[in-house]
């Protein structure tokens, strides 16, 4: 039988240490005998996991050898490969992450939930969120049999930053700062649509139908058509912008997280704080809901592809009904 404990003495008292982890731990004896039974109880239960693991794993390449070996950076290249090059783009971010080195070399089933449990210790939605679904990816390939290394009850719960959207006075102030023409029309295209930041900056002349008078794109994200009619201010903000190509030729070769900061940095001159440039795509929702917006519409202009997601951006806002009298009158 292997020894993975040795056992020592200090001062009075008598130790073991592990082999491996060199942890040590005390047996809470000072007698001689009762310290090597202790002992030898202990090499005795940890062989038999040893064991065990051992069987199971003769089992398991019988099934599948490449289980044995297979790491969760293997599972993260899969992972990553899925989606829409923006939500790739997106994966890959959250995976190159240093949270996730904590299992990044291990192999996936001698992972254990404190390995879980040390990636999720920075308390970060998004590591929280791409971890679930790995643990989902590899149990549907077939690659983590018969258990689920961290149960759903045991996940850590993560309080976001609340969510907000601009207003209408933080809107104004935004743009009277912002004296380069291009983004002071980028944010207002994103005030009269609601696009995302990256679907906005992508528009061409070829998303503006003059015949019908709308203006009709795929978002990035899923695919999934938006459109809205032209109305009179964003017809007049259209009008100053390319009559050919894209829209926002040189906010369109920036990255998102690059928009993001810049958009920051506007924020910041004049003083707004808890905003982003996704806030305009709640405030259209907000603004929508509020003034009885038939809700395919509004789904139709935003490109959601569900109700539900259409009530998580209208959650907040507000609607004063008017009196049923002068309703009818």
């Amino acid at each position: 039988m292997k020894a993975n404990f040795r056992l020592f003495r200090r001062g009075e008292h008598y130790y073991i240490q592990d082999k491996i982890t060199r942890k040590q731990k005390s047996l809470d004896t000072t007698d001689r005998v009762e310290a090597e039974r202790l002992l030898a109880v202990k090499n005795e239960t940890a062989n038999k996991g040893q064991f065990a693991l051992a069987v199971g794993q003769m089992y398991i390449a019988a099934m599948d050898s490449e289980m044995l070996v297979r790491k969760w950076s293997d599972a993260m290249k899969v992972m990553i490969q899925r989606g829409k090059p923006i939500t790739q783009e997106r994966t890959q971010r959250a995976l190159t992450s240093p949270p996730f080195d904590a299992i990044r070399e291990k192999v996936i089933i001698e992972t254990t939930a404190a390995d879980f449990l040390a990636v999720l210790d920075d308390g970060k939605r998004s590591t929280n969120h791409y971890l679930k679904l790995l643990q989902s990816l590899v149990i549907n390939l077939g690659w983590l049999v018969g258990r689920i290394i961290l149960p759903k009850n045991y996940w850590p719960k993560i309080k976001g930053k609340a969510k907000r959207s601009v207003t209408w006075d933080e809107h104004c102030r935004i743009v009277a700062a912002e004296k380069n023409l291009q983004r002071r029309l980028f944010y207002e295209v994103l005030w009269e649509t609601g696009a995302s930041q990256t679907d906005a900056a992508q528009l061409s002349t070829a998303d503006v139908d003059r015949r019908q008078n709308v203006l009709v794109y795929h978002r990035n994200k899923t695919g999934k058509q938006a459109s809205i009619s032209i109305g009179a201010r964003l017809d007049s903000i259209l009008k100053q912008l390319p009559q050919a190509g894209q829209l926002f030729p040189k906010i369109a070769e920036l990255s998102s997280t690059a928009r993001a900061a810049e958009f920051y940095r506007r924020c910041k001159i004049v003083g707004i704080e808890g905003v982003s440039l996704h806030s305009y795509r709640y405030a259209w929702a907000e603004r929508a809901y509020a003034a009885g917006y038939p809700e395919r519409f509004a789904q139709a202009a935003l490109g959601h592809e569900s109700p539900a997601i259409h009530y998580a951006y209208a959650r907040k806002a507000k609607v004063v009904c008017p009196s049923l009298e002068g309703y009818a009158g």
